[in-house]
């Protein structure tokens, strides 16, 4: 016998299960059935459905992550826009904050009413 019959021999050994019809220990009254290798591939159906159906769970929770993500980048984006805009707001009202200040100091000491008095000249 070559090499490659022998793999088939045993292959088909594999095949069978025995299943004996008798409680002695002659294996005589043994029968070779095939086994059901059906059962296997329901198996392993059965298997790969549960891993499809992981699978399908853990994917609808990346896209439920992955679409939150994206919302609080574009909340992110929108905050800081608006920060930006904020921050410019109030570097102009601070420009004119000191124009107006300005404007009130010389206006006040261009005015009579608002001239200092100085005590200590009056005082000697």
């Amino acid at each position: 016998m070559d090499g490659s019959s022998k793999e088939e021999e045993e292959e088909e050994d594999r095949a069978f299960t025995n299943i004996s019809l008798a409680d002695d220990t002659d294996h005589s009254s043994r029968i070779l059935y095939p086994r059901h290798r059906s059962l296997l591939p329901k198996m392993m159906n059965a298997d790969m459905d549960a891993v499809d159906a992981e699978n399908q769970v853990e994917l609808e929770e990346k896209t439920r992550l992955i679409n939150q993500v994206l919302e609080l980048q574009h909340t992110l984006e929108d905050l800081s826009a608006r920060v930006d805009a904020v921050k410019e707001e109030n570097l102009k009202l601070k420009s004119e904050n000191q124009v107006l200040g300005q404007y009130i100091e010389n206006l006040m000491s261009a005015s009579s009413v608002f001239q200092t008095t100085d005590t200590k000249s009056k005082r000697k």
